[in-house]
């Protein structure tokens, strides 16, 4: 069975929040900074790391 990625995490995420209850502000935060990151000079060396 073949999952797509966006669809895996989006159900890890709504059971994270479901069952861990963050607050709202942290889960924007990480959401946004992820974001940014993934544009950034950083994007290269976090690739080369993740890999």
């Amino acid at each position: 069975m073949d999952v797509p990625l966006w669809l895996a995490l989006l159900v890890v995420g709504v059971l994270g929040v479901k069952l861990i209850r963050p607050p709202w502000w942290l889960i924007a935060v990480l959401l946004l900074g992820g974001y940014l990151l993934a544009d950034s000079l950083m994007a290269p060396v976090i690739n080369s790391l993740v890999k």
